[in-house]
């Protein structure tokens, strides 16, 4: 192959055109070994042309000088997709007589591109009939870049080029009342006529017309002139030597004032290479297999070919010149002028099928716009259309067998538990085969587990128990189906003695025929289905290929529906997982909650509620959901509570953790979204603040039993906004409801949000003071979701919330200079005996000096001291400044860093916090019993009474 491509290298670069194609097919065929080959550019009308050819004889290519670019040959396929080609024989529609070898052999073929384009196709016609390898393939496609390349090497090639390229134009203007007629200097050349042989006037022209055009071409200038319609001509012109010339001419009236044509202006130019491409291409469209019509605007026929002339003409009559849709042959094909019509208006090609009826044979009647106006072909397609009719009518009769197996998988295919599966079995399968009775047994541990059944007594049921305490191979004829994997009928209890002698084997029931179908998926037998009779039944060849086929959808339904009961399982062990297993016990509120997952699927959801005790009386209600279910959103659920926890334990404010939130909700990607309503309340002075999300806002329910729903500033949801958020912050009464939700609770399908969180304050509405909120709880998701979610899981927290006493509370300001830490001291010392706590004032003496000596030192003021006794003893210093403290280990040599190290020992916690006035340091200490003050132990003295 190489060789060949290194001869064709040498050729002389002064070859012309045919001897390019020459060459390359010559050396095609000898090295691919093929009959014949041919060459093919594209030419008008859709059409590809042949320009070159080898080794077929012209018996061949007369039938094939013109190919239908659209049509379905290896040359046209291989034109239309830029690729290469291979079909192992012609369609059948080829007309075998013209051609019989084509219809026996294979063509191959690849493209040829010139400037970025396909211009035609080399094929190869095989005497084999068997596809080209893959060197066969590269050595043409090379042959084919050789003949393209050498054709860019060629100035305008006269096979690539059009028929004006360097075509000479002239104009000519004639005045139609006085009949001056004048011609430029091309226009002379154009009409054969020498510069002092002209005289300016239309005799002229008609001298050099030829007699035969001559009234064509005035009746067209008549009706420009009448119509006022542009001038289009083509006429032969006498030269010189005696001889014609075609010639085509165009041009426009000129109007004066009044609307009437004073001049005819326009151009001319010869047309001989034009009308010699339309002559060779008449008469390839004369030959062609399938009946071509061309059409003019008012759809009268301008050309017909042979086979058109054999289909829809009467013998002694001709085409041309007929209305195309009153042909008599066409005249009683039902609205054929409507459609062709409407074909036409497409501005593309339309096809659609005509049956003749004086034949009876059916055509494919496609339409073509071309300029100028439209070609018509004619396929005959009626053994084709034969062919698709009995091939729909074999897929209906499957279609029609296959019904009963389609309803089955329909069913099994929404099944999603094994209940699912039994039942659908039971509905559609034991009515159409007369059956009573189904029973499905799946293996587990070797031994054979029930999980449904229809038809069957108690004591048969236990006798399959019974079977659990034997090997396999004893289970009887459900075992044997396992093991071996193949179905087992018996038609009879006679036959199932014969099959079992054991008197004992006989099956405890009244049934008389069975179906033991063993269940197979994924290559593994788990189960079989039992179906049995009441009469005795012998099922037919078909019956059992039915019923093995539908034990296959049975097996796999049952095995998905398993691996969704399995999952199902996992899901809700992994929600349980992701939400609190109990919520804290704190002094600051009494809360309960519940979680309600979804109905519909096995998905879990991304609902979640949260109490995390925090310093100094306050506490974090939360209540967040995660757009969409699955794992990953249970996920995302997770990390969400976690990185909550740590945010909140920093103590960070509540904006702030909302923003981070943010962050992380972002960071999963651009369709990762979660709302969340978090909750800061803080006991001391009933102060509640809030940021919520893009969540429903919480229900407030007050001693008084008013529930409302409090104005709290709407942020986007996580992952859509843009920090800062805004807060809110409530005032709420001691012992009022708090309730947080999600909107699955308040909103589904057939129950706006709004009409969800009216009915929420109708339930809550009065319940304040409800003695068990555990009941409450109980009775808001019933009265709400009565059946339980359907579309989307729900969280519900309530808390009533409680207020620090008074005498729980003792606060003192402090003076800036080192003085301050001998009274806090005092302070620490006074209230701690008001408190009964003796045992804990030389420890949070200790703490008291320490937070103040390092506000001091480190900090500024001004510097207040509180003390907090809820549960925990508090001791709480706070300061101006933003600076946090930041625990760390001293050297040997640091003269400082010993401080927090300190309190860290003392203490059971401690932790700071940002205050709207600067920073607050706190410690935590256990009490030594649960007494609390006494009223009359309130704090009193020179800096008044607590805070």
């Amino acid at each position: 192959m190489i060789r060949r491509l290194d001869l064709l290298d040498t050729a002389d670069d002064g070859i012309t055109e045919s001897e390019v194609f020459r060459l390359a097919l010559q050396h095609s065929i000898a090295e691919l070994g093929c009959v014949g080959g041919a060459v093919y550019l594209r030419g008008p009308v859709s059409a590809l042309r042949l320009v070159s050819s080898t080794g077929l004889p012209s018996s061949v290519t007369r039938a094939w000088e013109i190919v239908d670019q659209d049509g379905p040959t290896a040359t046209a396929r291989a034109v239309r997709s830029g690729e290469r080609v291979w079909v192992a024989a012609l369609p059948a529609d080829v007309a075998e007589p013209s051609a019989p070898l084509l219809s026996r052999s294979g063509w191959f073929s690849v493209p040829l591109a010139y400037e970025g384009r396909v211009i035609g196709a080399i094929t190869c016609l095989t005497g084999d009939n068997e596809e080209p390898t893959s060197e066969q393939w590269t050595f043409l496609t090379s042959v084919a870049e050789w003949t393209t390349n050498r054709l860019k090497k060629m100035p305008a090639p006269a096979l690539l080029r059009t028929d004006l390229d360097a075509t000479p134009v002239g104009s000519w203007e004639w005045d139609v009342r006085t009949g001056e007629l004048m011609w430029d200097q091309v226009a002379m050349r154009v009409y054969q006529t020498e510069p002092g042989d002209f005289a300016p006037g239309v005799e002229t022209w008609l001298k050099v017309v030829h007699p035969d055009d001559l009234a064509t071409t005035l009746a067209a200038l008549d009706r420009t002139i009448r119509t006022h319609a542009p001038f289009e001509a083509e006429y032969r012109v006498r030269r010189g030597d005696g001889g014609y010339t075609w010639t085509r001419a165009s041009g426009h009236v000129v109007l004066d004032d009044e609307g009437q044509v004073t001049r005819v202006v326009g151009k001319g130019w010869a047309s001989d290479a034009a009308r010699s491409t339309r002559d060779t291409l008449s008469r390839a469209l004369r030959h062609m297999s399938d009946a071509f019509l061309s059409v003019d605007d008012d759809w009268r026929i301008t050309f017909a070919n042979l086979e058109a002339e054999r289909i829809l003409g009467p013998a002694d009559e001709q085409l041309f010149g007929r209305n195309l849709w009153h042909l008599p042959a066409l005249h009683h094909v039902p609205d054929l002028e409507e459609r062709c019509r409407r074909g036409a208006a497409q501005s593309t090609a339309a096809g659609f099928d005509i049956a003749l009826a004086d034949t009876g044979r059916r055509y494919d009647l496609r339409i073509v716009p071309v300029p100028g106006g439209l070609t018509v072909y004619f396929t005959d397609v009626t053994d084709r259309r034969r062919r698709e009719a009995e091939e729909a009518e074999a897929v209906r009769a499957a279609a029609e067998r296959a019904s009963r197996t389609a309803e089955l998988t329909t069913q099994l295919a929404a099944a999603t538990t094994s209940e699912d599966v039994v039942t659908a079995v039971a509905q559609r399968v034991l009515p159409p085969f007369g059956a009573q009775g189904l029973l499905v047994l799946v293996l587990e541990d070797q031994r054979l587990v029930h999980i449904g059944s229809v038809g069957y007594p108690s004591s048969f049921l236990q006798h399959m128990q019974g079977a659990h305490g034997r090997d396999l191979p004893d289970a009887g004829a459900a075992g044997q189906a396992i093991l071996t994997g193949e179905p087992y009928f018996c038609s009879s209890r006679e036959e199932w003695a014969t099959a079992f002698p054991d008197p004992d084997g006989m099956p405890p029931t009244d049934k008389e025929a069975w179906a033991f179908l063993p269940l197979t998926a994924s290559g593994h037998t788990f189960g079989v289905c039992v179906i049995a009779f009441d009469t005795v039944r012998h099922l037919t060849a078909e019956e059992r290929t039915l019923l093995i086929t539908i034990s296959a959808l049975v097996a796999h339904a049952l095995e998905r529906a398993r691996l969704y009961e399995a999952e199902l399982t996992r899901s809700e062990e992994l929600q349980q997982a992701l939400l609190p297993r109990e919520l804290p016990t704190v002094p600051e509120a009494t809360v309960t909650a519940r979680y309600l997952p979804t109905g519909e699927t096995s998905d879990v959801g991304g609902d979640w509620y949260d109490l995390i005790p925090l310093s100094a009386g306050q506490v974090a209600l939360v209540v967040g959901d995660v757009m969409g279910h699955g794992l990953s959103e249970a996920a995302t659920m997770g990390r969400l509570r976690t990185a909550l926890h740590t945010l909140a334990a920093l103590e960070l404010p509540p904006d702030e953790i909302m923003g981070h939130l943010n962050d992380i909700v972002g960071g999963l990607g651009e369709h990762a979204y979660a709302t969340c309503l978090y909750a800061l309340y803080d006991s001391t002075d009933g102060s509640c603040t809030m940021v919520r999300a893009g969540h429903p806002p919480p229900l407030v329910v007050r001693p008084d039993g008013s529930a409302h729903f409090p104005e709290v500033a709407v942020n986007p949801p996580l992952g859509a906004a843009f920090p800062p958020f805004e807060t809110t912050r409530l005032q709420l009464p001691a012992e009022s409801l708090l309730v947080l939700y999600t909107d699955g609770l308040v909103e589904s399908p057939q129950r706006e949000i709004d009409q969800g969180m009216a009915q929420l304050a109708g339930l809550l509405r009065g319940e304040a003071g409800s003695p068990d909120l555990e009941v409450l709880c109980d009775s808001v998701t019933a009265g709400l979701l009565p059946g339980g979610p359907t579309a989307d899981d729900a969280a519900l927290l309530i808390a009533r919330l409680h207020h620090v006493a008074d005498r729980q509370v003792a606060s003192w300001a402090l003076p800036e200079g080192p003085e301050a830490a001998g009274e806090a001291r005092r302070h620490v010392r006074e209230q701690l005996a008001r408190w009964h706590l003796d045992d804990l004032v030389m420890t949070t003496e200790l703490l008291a000096s320490e937070l103040v000596g390092n506000v001091i030192r480190h900090a500024g003021g001004p510097i207040g001291l509180r003390l907090l006794c809820s549960g925990t003893l508090v001791c709480e210093v706070s300061d101006a400044s933003l600076t946090m403290p930041r625990i760390r280990r001293a050297t040997d040599t640091d003269e400082g860093g010993r401080g927090l190290q300190l309190i860290n020992a003392l203490c059971e916690r401690w932790g700071s916090r940002y205050t709207p006035e600067g920073k607050a340091i706190w410690t935590e200490q256990t009490l030594p019993d649960a007494a609390e003050p006494a009223d009359e132990d309130r704090p009193a003295g020179p800096s008044g009474p607590p805070s």
